[in-house]
C-alpha cells in the first residue's frame, strides 16, 4: 500500500508534468526510462528514489521543494490535496496561455485581473 508521502509526490509529478503540457511518454523519455514507470510514479506504485527525484526536478524545471509542498496541509487533511482547481483543464491551460505571452503583456494580464478581483470583493 502506498504511503501518502509516496501518493502526495505522485500528485505533485502529474500535476507540474501537466502544467507543462507534457505526456508521460515525454517525460519518460526525458529521464530515459519507459512511460510506465511515470504511471507508476504518479499513482504511487512505485516510490520515487532521491535521485529519480533530482531527475525528475531538473527534467520538470522545478526545484526539489515543489514535490513537497502542502504535504503538511494535506496529511492534516488527511490526504486531501489543497489547490485541486490546478488539476483543473481550464487552469493549466490558463498557466499555458499567460506564459505564452511577453513579459510585458504578462504583467498587464495579471493587473488586470488583481482589479477585477478587488471589483468583485469591493
Amino acid at each position: 500500500m502506498a504511503d501518502e508521502i509516496d501518493v502526495h509526490l505522485g500528485r505533485r509529478l502529474r500535476r507540474r508534468r501537466r502544467l507543462l503540457g507534457l505526456t508521460q511518454q515525454e517525460l519518460a523519455e526525458a529521464c530515459g526510462v519507459r512511460f510506465q514507470q511515470i504511471q507508476k510514479y504518479e499513482c504511487a506504485a512505485n516510490r520515487m528514489s532521491a535521485a529519480r527525484l533530482w531527475q525528475l526536478s531538473e527534467v520538470l524545471e522545478a526545484p526539489i521543494s515543489y514535490f513537497y509542498d502542502g504535504f503538511t496541509e494535506a496529511k492534516a487533511r488527511g490526504g486531501e490535496e489543497a489547490g485541486e482547481v490546478f488539476a483543473r483543464k481550464e487552469t493549466r491551460d490558463l498557466v499555458r496561455a499567460y506564459y505564452q505571452l511577453g513579459e510585458r503583456p504578462r504583467r498587464r494580464l495579471l493587473d488586470l485581473a488583481k482589479s477585477l478581483n478587488g471589483e468583485a470583493e469591493g
